[in-house]
């Protein structure tokens, strides 16, 4: 039996790279799958619905918070370790509350290939499952071999081909769309080995390419919006005369740096505002492109029909 106790009234701003919304009304955060499992059940016993949160880089909770539990998979979930098969490739082994960068910079380290691009997104390891984490040509499915995850019952172990990977989803965020438990614990990736020199350039090269082209000094969850299929959703925002617009001086702006990212100046906007500025763009571009954006951040908690 796991002696875990939920905290009660805690803040999430701080656990969100937006910077900004309510407070839950429980938080805990496990160590264990069995203390995971266990939280769920507290949680139904109460009748409380529950959000499972991992770096809070792809979410904008709300002003009123999380009427519920929140289970955080963070530090006490975020285990590395790395072994070598007869073949000379890598099995790396992450905890799902493991920060992403940090699986990619170890790779790179022990000079594995194709995680270079793991090192400049901001999310956890289990984040990047769910979404199917991408950047710079590469995703997360690329190197995935195993995923273990709670489905509502048990902790289950399945082959990266059963993931039902896509274009920033998973079968995982599929089941929870459906309102069906899936929380990811962690996962396996096999690499091999390349140059370390050529794999230092490659992660140096993204990095600078990042920040010459992403607002990453201030609060934001990232791509707002999902890439919209034949088009690019920054191009549209931006032949929509929204680079650097705000609907006023709230903070929520486009970021006239990268016309895709939603930000927080000085971190102070509400969610509220970030969500009508969201709901803004998405109509403005409609109107002029007859694209329908589809927001890539997830929402948490009530915006009251915002």
């Amino acid at each position: 039996m796991a002696d875990i106790v939920p905290l009660e009234n805690v803040p999430l701003a701080g656990y969100s790279t937006f910077r900004c919304g309510g407070p839950a009304k429980f938080f805990a955060e496990p160590s264990t799958g069995e203390e995971t499992a266990y939280l769920f059940k507290w949680a139904e016993d109460k009748g409380l619905d529950v959000f499972v949160l991992g770096n809070g880089s792809n979410c904008l909770i709300s002003d009123d918070g999380f009427d519920g539990l929140v289970i955080r998979i963070a530090k006490n979930m975020s285990g590395l370790s790395s072994e070598e098969s007869e073949d000379g490739r890598v099995t790396v082994k992450a905890g799902a509350g493991l920060p992403f960068a940090r699986f990619g910079n170890y790779c790179t380290e022990l000079s594995l290939t194709g995680a270079e691009f793991a090192c400049g997104i901001p999310g956890s390891c289990g984040g990047a499952v769910f979404m199917n984490a991408g950047a710079y040509g590469g995703e997360a499915k690329d190197f995935i071999s195993k995923v273990c995850y709670w489905d509502g019952n048990s902790i289950k172990n399945i082959d990266g081909d059963q993931c039902g990977f896509g274009y920033r989803t998973s079968l995982f965020e599929k089941l929870n769309s459906d309102g069906k438990r899936a929380v990811i614990l962690g996962f396996e990736a096999v690499l091999s080995k390349g140059n370390k020199d050529d794999i230092s350039a490659l992660v140096e090269d993204l990095r600078g390419r990042r920040t010459a082209s992403q607002p990453l000094d201030v609060p934001s969850a990232g791509s707002t919006f999902k890439r919209p299929e034949g088009f690019f959703a920054a191009k549209l925002i931006e032949e929509a005369g929204l680079k650097g617009f705000a609907l006023d001086d709230s903070g929520a702006q486009v970021s006239p740096k990268h016309a895709g990212f939603i930000v927080n100046n000085g971190g102070n906007a509400k969610a509220s505002d970030v969500k009508k500025l969201i709901d803004y763009v998405t109509e403005k571009v409609f109107e002029n492109s007859g694209v329908k954006l589809e927001r890539e951040v997830r929402l948490v908690g009530d915006f009251g029909g915002l």
